[in-house]
């Protein structure tokens, strides 16, 4: 019987890393279903963003105040999970405080600042309760977190409160029972902790019995809920704990405004202006899919960034059209791009292979009104903090409506007409304008 709770412990933590392991593997592979896209260049540069813009939080610190209870909540998902080794390896050897002994002292600093850290996170995070759900800003109001995105956020942090108040109580008891030398509790001194001490004048007229009991229930729910949240974490907004760092890295690195052209394009445009240039068909070329209908045609790094999106709303916030009331949300897209791609995902998990559903991303989620919205700013792009171009998933849609589907506003189509054949926006043959450029 001595060895149950290890067993228990042994299957939980297997179960949770299994079930983990798998939906990691889904991402991956529904990532991986756009198209190759070389961002290998530039080694240093893009370690040097994973510090600032991932480990860093750099654009956050536009705003101060938000960037440090950020950084917070940030550090203590990072740091304490360090304190989760001992548990782990404690729940699987059946020991108590592994680290104590060989660490000593340093292990007596680590846990006092795990407490103070954990405080601070149980602070923050009601912060952010009463910022989303009593203050309302509205980018935390907005109809594009209706439903499941809204109370996704206030489970998370819901769950960090918890996790920490179960944190200090496991630490309080422990520190008691110590203090009562009672059983294995007498045999791992570390003395009182800072934070969790306060709690002695509550647990005093317990029982040993009892305290044990509450030591070892908060240690199983702490741990078991930290398992769960591994768990959660592929199916929240919040993975981008996670994919922050591989997104800051894969970053495009030119400079925000310069929009990528298509090769073939440009040949066209060369071949027309200089006849003599074009090479000569001796059959027909296969058909060339331009711009982007649905996920497929996105690179990686477009569907990476969908499953990097922190639904913030900076970049909503940001966008001018948006601010005049269109209907464009880079946000939106970002989740729409995301949802697409789940949907495609759980399409091939029923299937094995892709099995066409008669649905794109483009018309069945993101509209045309909203991609003919966007002015190309860049606003949403510099705002991300974690490095997201909704632009340039919104480029390669309206270069498929308007090269694939001929689907612009009419007095688009007049310009293209004459950019065709007269090789200037005007309605002037190119003799008629050395003529009117002569006079």
């Amino acid at each position: 019987m001595q060895y149950l709770p290890q067993l228990a412990f042994i299957v939980l933590f297997i179960i949770a890393i299994y079930l983990f392991s798998k939906k990691a593997g889904e991402i991956k592979r529904n990532i991986l279903l756009g198209r190759d896209e070389n961002l290998s260049d530039e080694k240093k540069q893009r370690l040097k963003n994973v510090l600032l813009l991932a480990f860093g939080q750099k654009k956050m610190f536009k705003n101060p105040l938000v960037a440090v209870m950020h950084f917070v909540v940030y550090a203590g998902f990072i740091i304490i999970n360090i304190e989760v080794l001992e548990i782990v390896l404690d729940g699987i050897l059946g020991t108590h405080r592994l680290f104590a002994k060989p660490l000593g002292n340093a292990y007596i600093l680590l846990i006092n600042a795990f407490e103070i850290l954990a405080t601070l996170v149980i602070i923050v995070c009601i912060a952010f309760l009463v910022r989303r759900n009593i203050i309302k800003l509205k980018r935390f109001i907005s109809k594009d977190l209706n439903g499941w995105p809204r109370s996704d956020a206030n489970y998370i942090l819901f769950t960090e409160i918890v996790l920490m108040l179960l944190f200090l109580k496991m630490n309080a008891c422990d520190t008691m029972l110590q203090s009562r030398a009672y059983g294995h509790y007498g045999e791992t001194l570390t003395g009182n902790f800072f934070v969790s001490s306060n709690f002695h004048f509550i647990l005093q007229h317990f029982s040993n019995e009892t305290l044990v009991w509450f030591e070892r229930i908060c240690w199983w729910l702490h741990i078991a809920g930290i398992l769960a949240f591994l768990n959660y974490l592929p199916y929240s907004k919040h993975l981008h704990i996670i994919l922050a760092f591989p997104n800051a890295y894969y970053a495009r690195l030119q400079p925000q405004g310069k929009m990528t052209n298509m090769p073939d394009i440009q040949k066209e445009v060369l071949y027309a202006m200089q006849p003599e240039l074009a090479p000569s068909v001796t059959e027909e070329s296969p058909h060339k899919k331009f711009g982007a209908k649905d996920v497929f045609d996105l690179s990686w790094k477009n569907l990476l960034d969908s499953y990097s999106c922190t639904e913030c709303g900076r970049c909503t916030a940001a966008c001018p059209a948006n601010s005049t009331g269109k209907l464009l949300s880079p946000r939106a897209i970002m989740m729409k791009t995301r949802d697409r791609l789940e949907e495609v995902g759980r399409n091939i998990n029923c299937n094995k292979t892709f099995s066409e559903d008669n649905k794109s991303l483009l018309h069945n989620y993101i509209s045309v009104e909203e991609l003919r919205a966007c002015t190309t700013c860049n606003a949403c792009v510099e705002e991300c903090p974690v490095s997201i171009s909704p632009l340039d998933i919104i480029l390669q849609m309206r270069r498929y409506l308007i090269m694939e589907e001929s689907n612009a506003p009419q007095e688009w189509n007049s310009t293209f007409s004459n950019i065709e054949n007269n090789f200037a926006p005007w309605k002037f043959s190119p003799d008629e304008r050395d003529q009117w450029s002569a006079e």
